[in-house]
């Protein structure tokens, strides 16, 4: 397997968050149109679905050629978003790239539940490389994201089936994210006294 490879972070951020936003301008252009493909009508959210596909790809194709390396939250987002892209297009109805986003952060909150059940942090396992904390720590993040994600996507299923596309599609693109992000600052600032600090790996000479 080749090195993981360092990038311009401004750049890595371009990569990972431009599709969504592209997404985002492009259903903002053609929401009201109606386009015709083999006899079939499709709206502009379903059409912007079908262009945000290989964007997000392409995307993460030129990430991994920069950076050798795309995590497995990426690689399981994408599969996420290329299957229920088609079931959209193949059954012309947009409520299935809807719920994908309720099933993603459903996987999450399970999976991490999962490894609360054994007594695990699969968290840790992911991220204690970059942020160094005590197992306590872990644990109490992993609770707290997992209940996070799992309101997440109830969140997600109570607004798509309640409020219009035009709401949905800026809370997808802009209202979750924000939430998450936030959350998460929120709680490392919380759990400082439970990161393991370079004078706290220096062992006390005898």
């Amino acid at each position: 397997m080749a090195d993981a490879r360092e990038i311009n972070p401004l750049l890595k951020q371009v990569l990972e968050l431009g599709p969504p936003l592209v997404f985002f301008l492009i259903y903002l252009r053609i929401r009201d149109e109606t386009y015709e493909f083999a006899g079939t009508e499709y709206s502009g959210f379903i059409v912007a679905t079908l262009i945000f596909v290989p964007i997000m790809l392409i995307a993460m194709g030129v990430l991994w050629a920069l950076t050798r390396q795309l995590s497995r939250m990426q690689i399981f987002t994408a599969f996420m978003v290329i299957f229920f892209g088609a079931l959209t297009a193949w059954f012309n109805d947009e409520r299935f790239f809807k719920m994908k986003t309720s099933i993603v952060y459903g996987m999450f909150a399970l999976l991490l539940g999962i490894g609360l059940l054994r007594g695990q942090s699969w968290l840790a396992y992911v991220l204690a490389d970059a942020v160094p904390m005590r197992h306590e720590g872990w644990m109490i993040l992993t609770r707290r994201l997992c209940a996070m994600f799992a309101t997440l996507a109830v969140a997600n299923e109570v607004i798509w089936r309640t409020m219009s596309t035009d709401t949905w599609v800026k809370i997808e693109t802009f209202g979750f994210p924000i939430a998450l992000v936030a959350f998460i600052f929120l709680q490392f600032a919380a759990l400082q006294e439970h990161m393991i600090s370079e004078e706290d790996d220096e062992s006390p000479q005898a």
